[in-house]
């Protein structure tokens, strides 16, 4: 393979390997997180479901645009294992931002669960 074949079949990969990625991490969040938002909301279902909803579409900006900017590379693959190692260095960059981005979005969400615990008025006991 020439150069620029190797070129396009590297950014292919990249591509498709951090989309999946993205796209994996993304509705898991999503999921897994509307229980979460749930309690910080106080059973809230409509706030709950929008601030889920507005942190989605922002974690899929940064990330595509994330993922765009990090495609072009100085040095063009010449072999296979040129283009192994420069996806391995793509593709950990972008999953390491995924890892700290979850970790801020869980710090921020549980900041807001346990603020939201703190101004929870008092339950009453049960009657008997």
């Amino acid at each position: 393979m020439d150069n620029d074949s190797l070129t396009y079949l590297e950014y292919g990969i990249y591509l498709l390997v951090s989309l999946s990625v993205t796209i994996w991490v993304g509705r898991t969040l999503f999921r897994s997180g509307r229980p979460f938002l749930l309690e910080a909301f106080h059973g809230n279902e409509t706030m709950a479901d929008s601030v889920n909803n507005l942190l989605i579409i922002g974690f899929y900006l940064v990330n595509a645009g994330f993922m765009l900017l990090f495609l072009s590379s100085k040095e063009h693959p010449k072999t296979g294992i040129d283009v192994v190692e420069h996806l391995s260095k793509s593709v950990g960059v972008v999953i390491v931002v995924l890892g700290v981005m979850h970790l801020i979005n869980l710090v921020v969400l549980n900041a807001l669960r346990t603020g939201g615990n703190a101004t929870r008025p008092p339950s009453l006991p049960p009657k008997a």
